[in-house]
């Protein structure tokens, strides 16, 4: 895989060890999918919040990360284990909450806005049709590659990090036109209306893309869909269907 000379210099340390260990990541994923290089995002979304999820070695490795790890472009945060303000009248052990608040505050202070929401661009990381992005979080990759237009892997905690702090992903997967057309056809031949019905749609087109390997879905039938509507069907469809992008027809803008 090709390197520009800055992404080379980040890879041999001259940029601090983050973003060495982050240039690492991301190299090792373009091997693995033989990518050519890297493009820029603008934006990230970081999954793997919860501490539940890190225990103590997600835990370290943030830490590690946050001695002089800094992001360079637009980061916001995905849910945590716990409500920060009201953990305790909800019961959470003393030690959870404890270590829940020194990741989130490990994210903080490599500059990422905690946001701790499923849903960043309703609240300000809201990407342009075309480009290109660093996101982890399911629902919201399904979102912004399908309702939007922009470009997302579904990246992985670690990687999505690594994109924060190098401003790079390695160009593959959604990334490229090529992977971006609709391989199975479905027509849906009644009316859909309201977050709930879209969000059944979204399962029943979900469980059938399992049966037929997870491909590309392009859907007709549908005359309109708010904002709440494709929402609703997005997290739908990529939890029941593992979806990272959907086409629907006279709806969305591929």
């Amino acid at each position: 895989m090709k390197l520009t000379s800055e992404e080379q210099d980040m890879l041999d340390g001259k940029y601090g060890k983050a973003a060495k260990k982050s240039m690492e990541i991301l190299a090792t994923l373009g091997e693995i999918f033989d990518a050519e290089c890297m493009v820029d995002v603008i934006g990230v979304q970081i999954a793997g919040v919860s501490y539940a999820n890190l225990g103590e070695a997600g835990l370290e490795f943030l830490s590690e990360m946050a001695e002089d790890g800094k992001v360079r472009v637009l980061t916001t945060l995905n849910p945590a284990g716990m409500d920060r303000e009201n953990w305790q009248a909800l019961g959470i052990d003393k030690e959870f909450a404890k270590n829940q608040n020194r990741a989130i505050d490990a994210f903080a202070k490599m500059g990422i806005i905690t946001t701790c929401s499923c849903t960043p661009y309703l609240i300000g990381n809201t990407p342009h049709f075309g480009q290109h992005l660093a996101w982890a979080e399911s629902s919201a990759v399904c979102y912004s590659n399908s309702v939007i237009g922009a470009r997302t892997n579904r990246e992985g905690g670690p990687s999505a990090l690594a994109s924060a702090i190098t401003g790079k992903t390695p160009i593959y997967g959604y990334h490229l036109d090529e992977n971006r057309h609709g391989e199975v056809l479905f027509k849906v031949n009644a009316q859909v209306k309201g977050t709930d019905e879209f969000g059944v749609l979204g399962k029943i087109i979900g469980d059938k893309l399992v049966e037929l390997g997870k491909k590309t879905p392009y859907i007709t039938g549908i005359s309109r869909a708010t904002v709440e509507e494709l929402k609703s069907f997005c997290a739908s469809v990529a939890t029941y269907g593992g979806t990272a992008l959907f086409h629907m027809e006279g709806i969305t803008p591929e």
